[in-house]
């Protein structure tokens, strides 16, 4: 049902060994203006041969290169000449293979550590020097004790003799350390050095060149046929939808299920931007009563979820047999969602996880897919709307759950409690734009609780709801930190909340970092 990803231009593929951070090193490379991809050690053969990459990234690993059957580089890279990188266990796994020693290390290094620049590198032109000394982010057990033929030492750590190596003549470099999280400073720069300096590109992969790029693929793609897209409010889907109409035009109709559980003024949003603006042929389905009658009673927020995913599924698929003719389905899957997840002992398992509004279509409906983000991540998607014109409205959207309101709205959803809830959610976000906070905050919502509390209003006894508020900071929504406004921020929001809300007489803040918390409440 899935294309494979398209290579754009000059690239580097990274070779997964199973380390929790290797989309960071993707993430970095693109960053320096190079197009990579990320793809599991036991399909790094096949993957190799289509991309024609310029170097290749080998990432960290739980591993150790001393177990048996543990993961190993193709021959085919280390004999074809390109430059190599090798990131802790990726440094590891080239001593092995290529001649050195890797002992089980006594204790370990992790965290912050310090390395002692030795000697010239071309990793480090422009940024270190001999004799300097700078901060890395170190998490091994196992260290190399024997270079290979070929490699000399230019920086060590107190636990990593090894802990920089280089091999001029090869175009091989290999650290101990990890450059591609933030706790090392200049790993950035050093992974740019590998991909402008050593692999001799040009950086000047954009957001232009995957537009013109994905126009002619979808075009090659879909040729004359129709296509069908599921808008949920939400960056993704609207992104795919405009740049798939800009590629087919009026053979692109978008169905956009208003399922009553959207945030203030978002429904007339769609429905203006993807009509007026756009001109893109939108048919709107105002279900609020189907959800909300379905909701009644259901409590466990799990239930929840899977009626509101059956049912969209249900009116979507009524809507599109309405239309009919379609061979096509539009999905708004971002790269993380099809980077398969590495066993290191078993193999890949993918983990593909189906967009929260068309999960299960495909199959139902017998559809090819159309996924023209499948290869960016969620910022990239961000820049590639605001190439695409989009205002910064969508652009810039905090996310929101497929589910709406239901879950944050704790127990027995109803539409009056949807209507309390819009208007405490619009006052808190409103105070946050007019603070100048909302892009320095991933995630700003307010969830209405199934608890009641006594108050004084108007020298009278109150018996009604109470608000919490949740704002957090992240990168991708994996780990997330409450955001600490001001003492003054939160009591202006509570007061503006109970003055002008009916229905709600206190509001608490809700501090709990992910984890131990999740982000949204159910």
């Amino acid at each position: 049902m899935t294309q494979a990803p398209t290579a754009f231009g000059d690239s580097i593929l990274i070779v997964d060994f199973g380390s929790q951070v290797t989309q960071l090193i993707a993430r970095r490379v693109r960053e320096a203006g190079v197009y990579s991809e990320i793809v599991p050690f036991n399909a790094a053969d096949d993957a190799f041969a289509r991309m024609k990459p310029r170097g290749v990234i080998l990432s960290g690993s739980p591993a150790s290169v001393l177990d048996e059957d543990s993961p190993r580089v193709p021959q085919a890279i280390f004999d074809s000449g390109l430059p190599v990188l090798g990131i802790c266990y990726g440094q590891q796994v080239m001593m092995h293979q290529l001649g050195g020693t890797v002992e089980l290390g006594d204790s370990g290094e992790f965290g912050r550590a310090f390395i002692e620049i030795d000697d010239r590198c071309e990793l480090f032109n422009g940024l270190w020097s001999e004799g300097e000394t700078h901060q890395v982010w170190m998490s091994h057990g196992d260290k190399v004790t024997a270079l290979a033929p070929g490699f000399r030492p230019v920086a060590a750590s107190a636990g990593a003799p090894f802990a920089v190596i280089a091999d001029d003549a090869r175009r091989y470099y290999a650290m101990q350390f990890h450059p591609e999280v933030v706790h090392t400073p200049d790993g950035a720069k050093l992974i740019a050095n590998f991909a402008r300096h050593v692999c001799g590109l040009k950086g000047d992969w954009s957001m232009a060149e995957f537009r013109a790029a994905k126009i002619a693929e979808i075009r090659e793609q879909v040729g004359d046929k129709r296509v069908i897209c599921g808008l949920s409010g939400g960056v993704d889907s609207a992104v795919a939808a405009v740049l798939i109409h800009e590629a087919i035009g009026h053979q692109l109709t978008c169905v956009f299920v208003d399922h009553g559980l959207m945030r203030s003024g978002e429904a007339d949003q769609v429905v203006s931007l993807f009509r007026g603006h756009y001109n893109i042929p939108l048919v709107h389905v105002n279900a609020e009563t189907l959800f909300l009658s379905g909701l009644a009673g259901v409590t466990d927020p799990e239930a929840k979820r899977k009626f509101i995913g059956k049912t969209f599924i249900d009116v979507f698929e009524d809507e599109a047999r309405k239309i009919g003719g379609a061979e096509f389905l539009a999905q708004g899957t971002l790269y993380p969602d099809v980077i398969e997840s590495v066993s290191f002992t078993g193999g890949p398992s993918v983990t593909i996880k189906s967009h929260h509004n068309v999960g299960g279509l495909p199959e139902r409906m017998n559809m090819k897919l159309v996924e023209p983000l499948r290869e960016l991540f969620k910022d990239e998607v961000r820049a590639l709307g605001r190439e695409l014109g989009l205002p910064d409205i969508f652009v810039g959207r905090h996310p929101f759950p497929g589910p709406g309101l239901a879950i944050r709205i704790p127990g027995e959803v109803s539409k009056d409690r949807c209507d309390i809830l819009r208007k405490a959610d619009a006052i808190y976000l409103e105070e946050i734009r007019n603070a100048g906070l909302y892009d320095a905050i991933w995630q700003a919502f307010a969830v209405l609780l199934p608890v009641r509390s006594v108050g004084v209003m108007g020298d009278g006894r109150t018996y009604d709801n109470v608000l919490a508020l949740r704002a957090v900071t992240s990168v991708d929504g994996m780990t997330a930190d409450a955001y600490h406004f001001s003492g003054e921020f939160l009591s202006r929001c509570a007061t503006r909340i109970i003055n002008e809300v009916k229905g709600i007489n206190r509001v608490t803040y809700d501090y709990t970092s992910k984890p131990p918390g999740t982000i949204e409440w159910e």
